[in-house]
This record gives structure tokens, sequence and C-alpha cells, in this order.
């Protein structure tokens, strides 16, 4: 096979196009701001750097909806649907139903109380009740997840680009991210969420029109004959793993960047609840060519294709990640393979940045200035935001090059947020009485029962052994939802134990490592010393004048 030059210059020019919308989408917000600062009667406008973090708050239902759509169908969702269809079945397909739940459930619980509050990052209610540095210790997970996903569906679009146009991974995954973090890094969210109106439109436009010509094949027989493959099966001994992960993939989505930026960057609080309902059916929807390419992938005889690597007719299971792209190039015409391809290389790119962008907000935001430069200058921030933007995309990079399983990279990002941060997600936001030393109990318990558990993903054998744990299948009882429960109750349990100890003086104040009871309950105890003797004085004034 050689190189399609054609197909090549093709997404180069894709790829030239995708950044020139994003330097004009940044001009464009330069522009605009410059002539409301030129108004004499305009409200004061928001700080530069967060600006750039939430697109000024200016996403209208329509911008905003499509780049929330755009973020959650990345490389990893397209290409990971049609490899669990073609090596599982549908029954194990969870994702694209399962993360259509998570946009609607954040759309009618968190986002309306998140956006009221106008917050820039969504670390930024845990350290304003929890302290800078139990707000930062969120970020951890938050920080690896984002690599981590990022660095699936830039491997993704390698996969895809190498089998299509015969270009090497490493170079298309490299010139992928660099075009990501170009746009990203002059413009922020503004050119985040314009390329993402373009993106999405090839990402629909190219998926669907594949179908059709790889229906058609000669090489491909009625998906009603492999109806068994492509449907998989349910096994019975598994069921707790099913629920699992698919409480993971609805709750775990939920407390994240890449959604809340989206949501803080909406004109009003009341339009989020739109927002990520349109963007929950969007994302659903966009799942459907994907999957028809899988289930078509089963009841397609390779023999009668040229593609030399199939065994007995059929892909082999290391060719499981590549199903989409195979099928692109093999199943249909040249023009079609490279317009599919475009919708993939929009896919990756649309998730990508805003990866990118999730993490350089925050580090930039609550750990360099909340942490460590509360003084820091507006100017000193947006540098702080742009050196790590390329920081970001250059690790994300590197985890793309040596990224071995598209689907369990992506997955697995998720599970870290599921269990750590989506009860204290929701104990930050609904639950009065959370404090630092619960916050700080409940992660401690989280990470410990899911690490008992074992990680396959870097080799950390399980040290806790669960119900119905087999040495073969592994953990098969909902242990990553036993550690969020188990964390969550923690969180409740401790912060409502110490409050009592403090408040009502069994502890000293000074044995408050963490700081949070002093400033409250110091002053509280204070003012109430104060009122107590200036009620004894007056008792005292009353006796003496009766007397």
């Amino acid at each position: 096979m050689s190189l399609n030059v054609s197909g090549t210059i093709g997404i180069v020019l894709f790829y030239i196009a995708i950044l020139f919308v994003g330097i004009w989408a940044a001009i464009r917000k330069k522009a605009k701001a410059e002539k409301n600062d030129e108004r004499e009667d305009c409200k004061k406008r928001i700080d530069k750097s967060e600006d750039i973090l939430v697109a000024g708050r200016s996403l209208g239902l329509l911008v905003s909806s499509i780049t929330m759509t755009a973020t959650w169908v990345g490389g990893g969702y397209i290409n990971g649907t049609s490899e669990e269809t073609y090596k599982k079945g549908l029954l194990a397909v969870q994702a694209p139903f399962c993360y259509a739940a998570s946009l609607a459930l954040g759309g009618l619980i968190f986002a309306e109380k998140m956006r009221a509050k106008n917050y820039v990052t969504m670390l930024d209610p845990f350290q304003e009740k929890y302290g800078a540095r139990i707000g930062a210790l969120m970020y951890i997970p938050l920080f690896i997840g984002d690599i981590l996903w990022c660095a699936s569906i830039l491997a993704a679009l390698g996969a895809s680009i190498g089998v299509v146009l015969d270009i090497d991974n490493t170079l298309a995954i490299i010139v992928s991210a660099c075009f990501c973090v170009a746009y990203t890094f002059v413009g922020g969210l503004y050119s985040v969420a314009y390329t993402d109106i373009v993106q999405i439109f090839f990402i629909f436009v190219g998926l669907w029109l594949s179908i059709p010509f790889a229906f058609t094949n000669h090489a491909v027989h009625s998906i009603s004959s492999t109806k068994k493959h492509w449907l998989g099966h349910w096994e019975t001994n598994k069921t707790g793993v099913w629920i699992d992960n698919a409480l993971l993939l609805i709750f775990g989505a939920i407390p994240s960047q890449v959604y809340f930026q989206r949501v803080l960057a909406c004109k009003t609080a009341k339009q989020t609840k739109a927002q990520s309902l349109l963007a929950a059916f969007a994302c659903f929807a966009m799942a459907i060519p994907p999957f028809l390419i899988g289930a078509l992938a089963t009841s397609t005889d390779w023999s009668a294709t040229a593609y030399k690597g199939h065994t007995n007719s059929t892909l082999p299971k290391e060719d499981g990640n590549r199903v989409l792209p195979l099928v692109l190039q093999y199943l249909t015409p040249p023009a079609v393979a490279f317009i599919g391809l475009g919708a993939v290389t929009a896919a990756v790119m649309s998730s990508a940045d805003s990866a990118i962008l999730s993490s350089s907000s925050m580090i930039s935001r609550n750990i360099y200035k909340v942490l460590f430069r509360p003084q820091a200058s507006e100017r000193e921030m947006l540098l702080v935001i742009r050196i790590t933007t390329c920081c970001v995309g250059f690790c994300a990079t590197v985890m793309a090059l040596n990224a071995e399983s598209i689907y369990g990279l992506w997955a697995f990002c998720v599970e870290l947020i599921y269990v750590v941060l989506f009860p204290q997600l929701c104990c930050v936001i609904f639950m009065a009485n959370a404090n630092s030393y619960g916050a700080l109990s409940g992660y401690i318990v989280a990470v410990f029962f899911r690490a008992g558990g074992g990680v396959t993903f870097i080799g950390l054998k399980p040290f806790i052994h669960y119900p119905w744990y087999d040495k073969s299948n592994g953990q098969l009882f909902p242990f990553k939802s036993l550690a969020m429960i188990l964390s969550s109750l923690t969180i409740i349990i401790v912060s409502s134990v110490t409050k009592y100890l403090f408040k009502s003086r069994h502890i000293s104040t000074k044995w408050d490592a963490l700081g949070y009871f002093q400033s409250t309950y110091e002053t509280a105890f204070e003012e109430s010393s104060v009122e107590k003797e200036k009620s004894n004085e007056n008792s005292h004034l009353l006796a003496d004048i009766l007397s």
C-alpha cells in the first residue's frame, strides 16, 4: 500500500481550515471585547484570563450545545463504539447510552447551580469551601483523566490515518496534537467552541455518507445473518460488572472540567439545562453510524476485499481497534473513505482541544494562581494558560504514542473520576456541613477501596477480594460503585462528627490541622463570649439599680 497523496493533501487542507476557524474566532473575540470596552454604558467585563477560559460567558444555546456534543463525540467514542460492537456486541457498548444519560442528569441536577455561582472551573467550589490545598488535591484525578482521555482519542486518530492514508501513526498523532494546541493556544474556549461547529458537521456528514457505500459493497452480507455476533450475549456472571461500568460511565462523566467549562460559558443559568439535554440527544444519535459500521464488519467476507491481514475471512483480534478505518478503507470508494477519515479527524480534534483546555484551565487558575501566586497579574495569567496548554498537549501526545487499547484508556479515565470525585462534587454542592476533614477522608477511602480491586491498566493486582471474586474473571462484584458509596458515607460521617466536636468545643480549634474551623468557630466563640460578658455586666448594673 502506497501513500495516498491526494488524501494526505486533503487532510492537511482540513487541518489548515480548522486552524483558520480557530484563529478567526480568537480575532472575533478580541474585536468584540474591544468594542464592549469602548462603550461607556457597558457593564464591567470579567478578567481577560477568565474570558479565555469561559468565553466571556457568551455562548448561546445552539453554540454551547454543539460544542458540548462535539466534546463527547471524540475519536475514542466513535472508534470505541465500532470496536466493541465488532468484538463483543451491542450489549457491551455502554458509552453512547450512558454518556447521553450523564449529560441529561448533569444538566438537570448540577449545571444550573454551578452556573448561578459564576464559577470559572469545576474546582472553584472545592477551594471556596475546603481551602486552596484540599481543593487542589481534587485536581489529581481530573488531570490524569484529561491526559488519558486526550491520549486515547489521539491514538484513535493515529490508527485511522495510518490505515486510510498509509502514514506513520507517530506523525499523524504529533501533527494532530500540534494543530489542536495551536488554535487552543490562540483563542481558548472561543476558538474551541467555533471549531467544534465545523467539526461536528464533518462528523455527521462523513460517517453517514460512508454507511450506504459500505452496506452495498459486494463483500458485505446482510447484517441479519450475523445478528448473534453484533448483538452479543448476556453473561449472567458479569451482571455486576456491567452495572458497575454503566454507573461509572453515567456519573463519572459529570464531575469533569470539559463538561462544566461549557456549562459555565452559557449566557444564563437556566440555559444550561436545555444545553445539556440537547447535547444528550445529539450524543446518542451520533453513536448510530459507528455502531452500524461495527455491525457490518461482522458480516463482511474480508477475503473478498483487498485487505490481506484477515484470518479465515474475518478480522483478527489485534485489528479490533481499527474496525472503523478498515471499513472506510476497504469497503467504501477512496473519496468516501477520505470524507469518513475527515469525520474521525474532526471528532478527535473536537475532544482533544477540550481536554487540553480543561487541564490548562485548572492548572493556571486553581493551582498556579490560587495556591502559589494569588497576586498574579492578568498578563502573567495569560502567559501561564498558554504555557500549560503546550505542556498538557505534549504530555497527552507522549502517552498517545504508547497507547495499546483505545477503549480501555477511554473507560479508565472516567473510572478515576467516578470513584474519587463524584461523591466529592455531590457533597460540596448539596451538603452544607461538608468540610475539609470529611473531603480528605473520603478521598483516601475511595482510592484505597478502588486500588484494592486491582488496576490491570498499570499492572496492580487486587489485594482485596470482593464477593464473587474469580481468579480467571477477576472482580465480579460492582466494587467501583462500592468504593464510591463508601467514600460518600465517609465524607458525610466525618464531616458531621468533626463539626460537632469542634463546634461543641470538645476539641480545641488549636488542633484544627487543616484550618477549616479556626476562622469559623473561633470568631463565633469570641462573639459569644463578648455577648455573654455584656449580658453579665447588664445584669450586675440592673441589680445595683434595684438595690
